[in-house]
């Protein structure tokens, strides 16, 4: 699409960009670029399309693809109907990047809104970007305490222009513990959390797992921190090894954990339970393990069995796994409901909004939301801090055999319970 772009320097408005992650702000007055009345609505829109993190954008393209025709046909606002054009930028996995890319769309793309998703190194680079430039920011697929934690959040204020929805470490916590009160272990639970936003968070001893396993029984055993990319997990292995651990968990990318369960089952090390989060949401990873695979668990926060619908398309969540399957050929994949309900939300937005020049606005119309999504309801308003709306998870076990390689099997839904078990949890043979 030709852009009918005119650039001049007007001082409408001050921006503020974040140099380097560091917290530093510089006050600037960018060139202003103005479109003609009735161009496209322009959204940016960041996740990983590649490196290691890669798998959580891995249905963005496609999404955008099916939705294209519904969004250039223009979206009814309260200012009459325009088209909307999504740009898709690659966060490469890097946090600087995609602060980078961040920065780029809202300097040089004009664009009225921001989307985000995919694990706080990419949701918290693009969110601070959008909150110092005064642009208003949806955000997914990141638990809501690194994402607000981290990035300095304070409940009691909260911040103005960017808002999330997703599940949180309580919820992620009571699905695991919920999968293994369903197979008989001794409680003692081997730790795996990287030196990143997700792990310093599920490792924190106020705010994620310890606190919570302490009071339920669990021994937890927690080797520290690690490094991204790690080629070596010995030392963990002999700790879990020597303490007798039967449940092993924690938050690992792909590839650290096929380097990890790879070298536990070389080493004789064999858990009854593995409950990894981030690592093993996807078939693609589960696949890379042969057998190895086989009863692994995690968190699910989207499947075809949920019971919910688009607000777009009408399709329900298997309607809209089976057209991902048929357009790709793929099995799918956890991040389908997210990134399609990540547009939903925005579409809502857009069809409340009455200004979009103005931003202020714009954010307070996202905290109104309250929108039923194929990934459940999303509204902000009654979640645990004020610009965090929270989606139900459940647990689940992955199964050899089917019609793919492996199934996913729901075992556990306590904290859903509106979303139907098609299992239960088995020890690891």
């Amino acid at each position: 699409m030709t852009e009918r772009l005119i650039e001049i320097a007007a001082p409408l408005g001050r921006r503020r960009f974040v140099i380097g992650g560091a917290g530093a702000a510089v006050a600037l007055a960018p060139l202003r670029r103005v479109r003609a009345a009735g161009n496209a609505i322009r959204i940016g829109y960041v996740s990983p399309q590649t490196g290691p993190l890669a798998p959580f954008g891995e249905a963005d393209t496609y999404t955008l693809g099916s939705l294209k025709s519904l969004l250039q046909g223009g979206v009814a606002t309260p200012a009459g109907k325009r088209p909307v054009e999504i740009i898709l930028k690659d966060s490469q996995s890097n946090p600087s990047r995609a602060a980078d890319v961040a920065n780029d769309l809202i300097q040089g793309g004009n664009i009225d809104l921001m989307l985000v998703s995919s694990t706080p190194e990419t949701t918290n680079p693009v969110s601070d970007q959008c909150e110092a430039n005064e642009i208003p920011c949806i955000s997914t697929m990141t638990p809501w305490q690194p994402w607000f934690f981290t990035r300095g959040g304070k409940p009691d204020q909260g911040f103005k222009y960017t808002w999330h929805f997703f599940w949180g470490l309580e919820d992620v916590i009571a699905v695991y513990t919920g999968m293994w009160g369903q197979v008989a272990t001794d409680k003692v639970v081997g730790g795996l959390f990287p030196n990143d936003g997700d792990g310093n968070a599920w490792g924190d001893r106020k705010l994620g797992f310890p606190p919570v396993l302490d009071k339920l029984g669990y021994k937890l055993v927690d080797p520290g921190r690690y490094q991204d990319l790690t080629d070596n997990f010995a030392a963990q292995i002999a700790r879990f090894k020597d303490m007798k651990a039967e449940v092993i968990t924690g938050v690992m990318i792909p590839p650290d954990f096929t380097t990890f369960w790879t070298q536990a089952r070389q080493q004789g090390f064999r858990p009854k339970v593995a409950s990894i989060g981030k690592a093993i949401l996807f078939p693609s990873t589960v696949e890379t393990l042969g057998g190895g695979g086989q009863n692994l668990s995690s968190e699910v926060w989207w499947s075809p069995h949920h019971p919910f619908k688009s607000s777009l398309t009408g399709q329900s969540a298997m309607a809209l796994a089976d057209a991902w399957t048929a357009a790709t050929k793929k099995q799918w994949t956890q991040c389908i409901g997210f990134a399609h309900a990540l547009v939903e939300v925005a579409v809502d937005v857009l069809k409340r909004a009455p200004k979009l020049d103005d931003h202020a606005a714009v954010a307070e119309v996202i905290s109104m939301t309250a929108l039923d999504t194929v990934v459940g309801r999303v509204a902000w308003g009654s979640g645990p801090v004020r610009n965090v709306a929270k989606t139900p998870l459940v647990g689940g076990q992955w199964r050899l055999g089917g019609k793919w390689k492996y199934d996913l099997a729901l075992t556990f839904n306590g904290t859903a319970p509106m979303i139907p078990t098609t299992g239960r949890m088995e020890p690891i043979a």
